[in-house]
């Protein structure tokens, strides 16, 4: 059924056609009006038998989120920045103990400074914490990925995250096609988990490994990795199959045939990337678009295969890594390792700033000449940037830097109540 929704609101409809038993939440901007439109269905009855758990801390939710999974409940939360930092031991072991929980990442900057605005910085920062983390462009795509995360998530017993961006997707309002609860039962089977607590059956669950087998344990977390790889393509052609929409799946590519040049990115900003690829194709430039949906595992075969024929890519990520630079670009360069290309990272939209179609294009030119340098900020204004280094070089106690540059442009910090 075609509706025009809030992005939180449509991923709650779609969390609920997906049956959960239950769910934990603690409210954090920007993924508040998903928990909230879950419980009011929970508290209205239209969300059915599912127990719907407040809990005082994001640490509290993940817990929760464990002891249920682990008891056989199929189990559901979210957060976002700060949050997903604050949950961040529980959120180790809810993979390391291969428990199938659902989670929606509602992406946004994490500190300090604070900042509320969407960026990659929270989800890739656990790149690493065993868990699968799946990217949508659109409020369909993170509709449609909470549906398939579920199946994925129980047939290989591993958690999974659903990266929305956050303020960019989670409130606005597109129209998506909501699916059938009919629908959603034909692709998604009654939750049976591989491994439940059970007082006729007892086991110990997370108990101490020493280094007798490890080392074993968490290769095993990596074999399923590699499980999903295989599994997510797959899993993506079912969706298709019952629901008619071509969504999910390792990566996907837009007007990719001839493109010398290649742009790599995740995200909703691949709707503006594709913007000005249309434009600059029908200027006569070579240039194409590969999208990443599944940040992990990771799809080397995948991107190495969509960006084999170009000359060059461009990795566009909302994400730095202080002190290296690119953290998709990081991974990518894995992808096409001896075959000669011309990488540059491109660092964009930190704590929300805008991407735009300008700035776009100048960039995407220059990469054509190849005259981008390997690590390019977009749009950083660096008449600030070198101030403060000059007020840090002169003077002792220069203050913080967030405030002194504020000061610069004129403007004041925010206040968050």
């Amino acid at each position: 059924m075609l509706k025009q929704c809030e992005g939180s609101h449509a991923v709650a409809e779609a969390v609920a056609l997906c049956r959960p038993e239950v769910i934990c939440a603690y409210p954090i901007s920007p993924q508040t009006h998903i928990v909230e439109g879950l419980g009011e269905m929970c508290k209205s009855g239209e969300l059915h038998d599912c127990e719907f758990i407040n809990v005082e801390s994001e640490f509290a939710a993940m817990s929760v989120a464990i002891g249920s999974s682990a008891t056989g409940a199929r189990t559901y939360t979210a957060t976002a920045s700060q949050g997903l930092l604050f949950m961040v031991e529980a959120v180790y072991n809810a993979s390391g103990l291969g428990l199938p929980i659902v989670m929606t990442v509602a992406n946004r900057a994490i500190g300090a400074p604070i900042n509320i605005w969407n960026d990659h910085s929270d989800s890739l920062s656990q790149r690493d914490c065993g868990w699968i983390q799946l990217f949508a462009e659109t409020n369909q795509e993170a509709l449609d990925l909470h549906i398939q995360a579920f199946k994925l998530a129980e047939e290989l017993s591993l958690p999974v995250m659903v990266c929305m961006d956050g303020f960019i997707l989670t409130h606005a309002y597109e129209r998506v096609d909501m699916p059938t609860q009919a629908q959603v039962d034909a692709f998604l089977p009654p939750y049976e988990p591989r491994q439940v607590l059970d007082p006729a059956e007892p086991v110990s669950i997370g108990a101490m490994v020493g280094p007798e087998a490890f080392m074993e344990v968490r290769y095993l977390a990596h074999a399923k990795q590699m499980q999903a790889l295989e599994r997510i393509p797959q899993l993506a052609e079912e969706f298709k199959a019952v629901f008619g929409r071509d969504i999910g799946g390792l990566t996907h590519t837009y007007r990719g045939e001839g493109a010398e040049t290649m742009v790599v990115a995740m995200g909703s900003v691949l709707g503006t990337i594709k913007d000005v690829v249309d434009e600059m194709r029908d200027a006569g430039h070579k240039i194409g678009v590969l999208g990443i949906t599944s940040f992990r595992p990771f799809p080397l075969d995948a991107v190495g295969a969509a960006l084999k024929n170009c000359k060059r890519f461009v990795v566009l990520e909302k994400s730095l890594a202080v002190g290296i630079g690119g953290i998709v670009a990081t991974n990518v360069r894995m992808a096409v390792t001896g075959m000669g290309l011309k990488g540059y990272t491109v660092v964009a939209g930190l704590g929300g700033r805008a991407i735009t179609k300008k700035s776009l294009y100048g960039l995407f030119e220059k990469a054509g000449r190849s005259e981008l340098a390997p690590l390019t900020f977009l749009d950083l204004d660096w008449e600030v940037v070198n101030r403060q280094l000059e007020r840090e070089r002169q003077t002792r106690r220069s203050g913080p830097a967030a405030e002194s540059m504020l000061r610069d442009l004129g403007t004041v910090a925010s206040k968050i109540a």
